[in-house]
């Protein structure tokens, strides 16, 4: 993976170079060696059960990665952009003997933290890997719907899954669209849990879907979940999609965790609508989205503000919620700004592209 030119990132370390989800953050794993240091000739391992957190590559979401748009969208109308909105991540070495963890303890920033923290004993690396792919595609579809719904623009609700053994199976298929329940519209599946949970196990429902291009009614005896007895209950798992054919993909393959959100949906925005969102200026950020548009918490924030800083960002939209520990180093004349949602991340950077004072994060 090779992040837009103007942030190539220089890992400290040769090695492997690949992405694992630490938590609420996206991470690129350094392999200190190809194999696990071993004594010679047995194989008892020299690795120390902890791993090395610092900075990693940052990528500009309004730009390139591997010759692609970091986000394309398709089916409607984009504006040009200008200035960066970069995502950030945390890099972590594994891997490591006695000698190479005190020497990152010793002479650089790094934190050290159990290695359990990156690999947890109770999954294995294929787990690891699909966890880490499901709540990056649950972070990108949390940022395109909280875009939407910050454009006023309409979104829809598709049928992720169908549970087995629930009031669902045989009923619903994947990817039916809802349209209306009880035939009242519906654009949120907060809107179709709601109308489903108002109701007691037993009694009927009627979903107006869209499947295969036709539009359909399904009724159904809603069930009941044994963790939610006498609430009515369908049996899907549901996720938004825009309602009016636009398409937005992102193509950083390899980079997981949820706490790209905000900037990826911050980019979505600026490329949706006229002028530069950020005032032309190089903005960073972290946190993750829901679709309702508020912005959580991470982890290794302060590694996220030493990369964005050392590529030369001018302004981090931080966490309100991570403000005092993202102030806690040196971060030169970057401005750090708390923000709590969408709209307070967009007025930030108005009010920093039109000199003003934006609020800062304060250390403790």
């Amino acid at each position: 993976m090779t992040p837009d030119s103007s942030h190539t990132p220089r890992p400290a370390a040769a090695g492997r170079l690949r992405t694992v989800a630490l938590g609420a953050v996206p991470v690129v794993l350094l392999g200190l060696a190809v194999s696990t240091p071993t004594i010679p000739g047995t194989d008892i391992s020299l690795a120390v059960p902890y791993a090395a957190e610092g900075p990693g590559p940052t990528f500009n979401t309004l730009g390139e990665v591997d010759g692609e748009q970091v986000i394309e969208i398709t089916g409607a109308r984009t504006d040009e952009t200008e200035g960066n909105l970069d995502m950030t991540t945390v890099s972590v070495r594994t891997n490591m003997t006695m000698a190479q963890a005190l020497g990152r303890w010793l002479f650089t920033e790094d934190t050290m933290v159990p290695i359990d923290h990156i690999f947890p004993a109770d999954m294995d690396p294929e787990q690891i890997k699909q966890s880490n792919e499901a709540a990056f595609t649950e972070s990108e579809s949390a940022a395109t719907i909280a875009a939407m719904n910050h454009l006023d623009r309409p979104t829809e609700v598709v049928v992720a899954r169908v549970l087995d053994g629930t009031a669902a199976t045989g009923v619903f298929a994947e990817e039916d669209t809802i349209l209306a329940v009880d035939g009242v519209e519906v654009q949120r599946p907060t809107e179709v849990a709601e109308r489903a949970q108002a109701k007691k196990p037993g009694e009927e429902i009627t979903f107006t879907v869209e499947r295969d291009g036709r539009e359909q009614e399904l009724d159904l005896t809603l069930g009941e979940l044994e963790q939610n007895p006498g609430v009515g209950a369908v049996g899907i798992l549901m996720t938004s999609q825009p309602g009016d054919g636009v398409e937005v993909d992102y193509n950083l393959q390899d980079v997981g965790g949820p706490s790209a959100g905000m900037m990826f949906s911050l980019a979505v925005i600026d490329k949706l609508s006229p002028g530069p969102l950020n005032g032309g200026k190089f903005v960073a950020g972290t946190g993750t989205i829901t679709p309702d548009g508020a912005v959580g918490p991470i982890g290794g924030i302060v590694h996220k503000v030493d990369a964005a800083e050392a590529q030369g960002a001018e302004l981090f939209l931080a966490p309100a919620e991570n403000c005092a520990e993202a102030v806690s180093r040196d971060h030169g004349d970057m401005v750090v700004a708390s923000v709590a949602n969408l709209d307070e991340a967009i007025a930030a950077m108005d009010t920093f592209a039109a000199g003003g004072e934006v609020t800062t994060c304060q250390p403790r």
